[in-house]
Parts: structure tokens; C-alpha cells; sequence
């Protein structure tokens, strides 16, 4: 079972009755290693989804739309294999190492909403 608090302290009661806490507050922000990337990757995307913006409302060909469009969704998705791949390495290590299996729930229910 996994409670929240308003402060983002996660509570997670292992099968052994063992009780984990920890934050998802801004240290754990600093510990990924492709921040960086994910961030210019997501400009990337941004930029992409202004310019299909731009055509729609000048009324450009809806074939060269849709190909900017797939630029953007493209960006999108790869931005999220990065952020997959650091949380896998990193977070995921740890919560596995520690016994945490409430993190691997969490990790699967957000891999079916990406996937999606």
C-alpha cells in the first residue's frame, strides 16, 4: 500500500510489513545524469510543435503538417526512452536494492500510460 503526503513523502509498506519513506522532492531531480538532454531534447520538441502552430494558422499543406507533426511526436518519444533508461538505471536500481517493490508497480503503470 503507498500513501502520499502533501510534503511528496512516499510511504511504501513492503510485504513484510517493512515501511520505506522517501521524497521524489529536488534532490532526487539532481541525481539523473541526462537532465541536460531531456531538457534540449524538449526544446527540440517545443520548437517543432511552434512551427506546426505556425502553418496551421497560415494555412500551409496539411501533408507538410503532418509531417511536422511526426517530428514532434518523434522527439517526444525519444525524450521519454531517455528519461525510461535513467530511471531504470538509477531509481529503479535503488528501490530494487532497498526492497521497494511499490516503485517497479509505479514504474510499469507509467510505461502502459507512455506506451499508450
Amino acid at each position: 500500500m503507498k500513501e502520499k503526503t502533501n510534503n511528496a513523502v512516499h510511504k511504501h509498506i513492503l510485504e513484510d510489513g517493512t515501511v520505506i519513506e522517501h521524497s521524489h522532492g529536488h534532490n532526487h531531480a539532481h541525481t539523473h545524469q541526462n537532465t541536460k538532454a531531456v531538457i534540449n531534447r524538449l526544446a527540440r520538441a517545443i520548437g517543432h510543435l511552434e512551427k506546426v502552430k505556425r502553418m496551421v494558422e497560415n494555412g500551409e499543406d496539411c501533408s507538410d503538417v503532418l509531417i511536422q507533426l511526426s517530428a514532434v511526436r518523434s522527439a517526444i518519444n525519444n525524450t521519454g526512452k531517455i528519461i525510461l533508461q535513467d530511471h531504470i538505471e538509477h531509481c529503479l536500481v535503488d528501490a530494487v536494492e532497498s526492497g521497494d517493490t511499490e516503485a517497479i508497480k509505479e514504474l510499469n503503470e507509467a510505461i502502459e500510460r507512455f506506451v499508450k
